[in-house]
């Protein structure tokens, strides 16, 4: 996965200057299960081929960054960019579209939104119904509305990878929008989760409370798939590194 070496900040300033231009991009917040995913599934990676910018939301991909001797100046989170992102996004009279969340969380999460980022215009929000993915007659009404709402950030969170075979159904119809998928992060927003603390975020334990939260979702995404992934990574990633001094 090419991930970008470019920091919340530099993040924000591409989306900037390209909506300034009027073109639209397509942003991969990547953690560990969508690397994984990205690595083990053909059909995944070309899914997301098309994206403007994949960056690291999740401290594995930094480490193993680091340990392969590239390091990422940082991790970019959906969960804060969501709120980085709108506050440029007030400033700017960019107006932002939230799609995903469950029923009435986007909502809420938009209300959030607009009360900590003074003068954002939410155009509009979607809840998707259950099934929507297997049920095309559900499009058409999702594109209607994101026509008459023209948003600048359309903020998308269904999980991977939901989000990520609806950006890619709908991007190519507004390319001059900016498509973001960020997971949970409507349900952070709302006060539905809560957000692990910084202190775990930086040691990089985030899924730690997640899976508390959430065990019965997330046991077999976290336990079974993504700690013996983790370890690979890293693993490969200093092997990657060392190796070729060793010979």
């Amino acid at each position: 996965m090419p991930l970008a070496r470019v920091d919340e900040a530099g993040c924000i300033e591409m989306v900037m200057t390209s909506l300034a231009a009027r073109r639209g991009g397509w942003i991969v917040t990547a953690n560990l299960d969508i690397l994984r995913r990205h690595v083990l599934d053909r059909g995944f990676r070309e899914l997301v081929r098309p994206a403007s910018l994949f960056v690291a939301d999740g401290m594995p991909l930094v480490w193993a960054s680091v340990l392969r001797g590239l390091p990422l100046p940082q991790r970019v989170s959906g969960s804060d960019l969501i709120l980085t992102l709108s506050a440029r996004a007030a400033r700017h009279a960019h107006p932002v579209f939230l799609i995903g969340g469950d029923s009435g969380t986007a909502e809420q999460a938009a209300q959030r939104l607009r009360s900590q980022c003074p003068g954002l215009r939410v155009a509009g929000t979607w809840y998707p119904p259950p099934g929507f993915e297997r049920d095309p007659a559900h499009m058409p009404a999702l594109r209607d509305a994101l026509q008459a709402a023209q948003p600048a950030i359309v903020y998308v969170a269904l999980g991977c990878p939901k989000q990520d075979q609806l950006i890619g159904a709908l991007y190519p119809d507004f390319p001059q929008m900016w498509w973001i998928g960020v997971g949970i992060s409507f349900s952070l927003l709302a006060g539905r989760l809560r957000r692990a603390p910084r202190w775990a975020q930086r040691a990089g334990l985030e899924w730690a409370c997640r899976l508390w939260q959430e065990p019965r979702r997330l046991a077999v995404r976290y336990l079974v798939h993504g700690l013996p992934f983790a370890l690979l990574l890293l693993l490969m990633s200093a092997l990657a590194r060392w190796l070729p001094r060793l010979r």
